[in-house]
């Protein structure tokens, strides 16, 4: 569990009994808002509706995605902790470079221009410097030429980053190694398999008068397709939409850019 200072417990205590929620929600909804900077979280809170998203100012989610009483309940704890971590020391004070702490990198190299944080896994961003820690453990690489523009978690697994640059789209580990344990690579996939061809159909014997016989008609063998399959994977949704919330704080996209590609997003649902 989370340790909290003695005001962090009263804050936590006091908001668990106003929203009749848990300790341990609320605790849980702390971390991932202070996480977030305190302008955005990503939370997996049974008791709010499992996974989530909420923006300070913006969009709030959740995964009963028409409750509304359960969005604003969201919006206003958060908020709320948002106010609370600004002006109160509710985590204790841990020294800069060791796990734990809000400065958990190394410390000679200085303040990150980029950092964020996906599940298991934070990252930060220096000059010709990237460093992760996963689980505790930080790792230094070197960024070589590449100017970091953003870096994602690899879908489908817990430890695997992509950032990123000028070239494209590049896997972490792929970078040099200065100091840690180098993370897992990627899955990789492979195109080289060749794609299966149909079989072709039967030779005619023009002497089968079945073959004259009139054929059912074509709808009548489509099953109609799962419906779910069709949706929009709403946990999809909130990791595009919070990168691209990063990419406006930023500055890389223009707040217009980010409300456009937002509401593209939603229609999808």
């Amino acid at each position: 569990m989370q340790k909290l200072t003695d005001a962090g417990e009263n804050i936590v205590n006091d908001l668990a009994s106003r929203y009749h929620l848990s300790h341990d929600a609320v605790v849980h909804m702390l971390v991932a808002v202070n996480n977030g900077g305190g302008s955005m979280a990503q939370f997996n809170c049974p008791e709010l509706g499992g996974s989530g998203q909420w923006m300070r100012g913006g969009m709030t989610m959740v995964g009963d995605m028409f409750n509304h009483g359960l969005k604003m309940t969201v919006d206003n704890l958060c908020n709320e902790l948002s106010n609370a971590l600004a002006n109160n020391q509710v985590f204790p004070i841990i020294p800069a470079g060791t796990p734990g702490s809000n400065q958990w990198w190394p410390s000679d190299l200085g303040s990150p221009f980029s950092s964020g944080a996906q599940n298991n896994i934070r990252y930060a961003v220096f000059p010709n410097r990237l460093a992760v820690e996963l689980n505790g453990q930080v790792s230094v690489y070197d960024t070589l030429n590449h100017n970091i523009s953003g870096v994602s978690q690899q879908q489908g697994s817990n430890t695997s980053l992509t950032f990123n640059s000028q070239f494209g789209t590049i896997a972490v580990n792929n970078l040099p190694l200065i100091s840690g344990q180098a993370l897992p690579p990627a899955p990789q996939t492979n195109f080289a398999e060749p794609i299966a061809k149909a079989a072709p159909p039967p030779a005619t014997n023009l002497n089968d008068k079945n073959d004259f016989a009139p054929q059912q008609p074509l709808q009548n063998n489509i099953q109609p397709s799962d419906k779910t399959s069709r949706q929009y994977d709403i946990n999809d949704t909130l990791e595009i939409i919070g990168k691209l919330a990063k990419l406006r704080d930023a500055n890389a996209i223009t707040e217009e850019d980010f409300n456009s590609k937002k509401a593209e997003l939603l229609s999808r649902i």
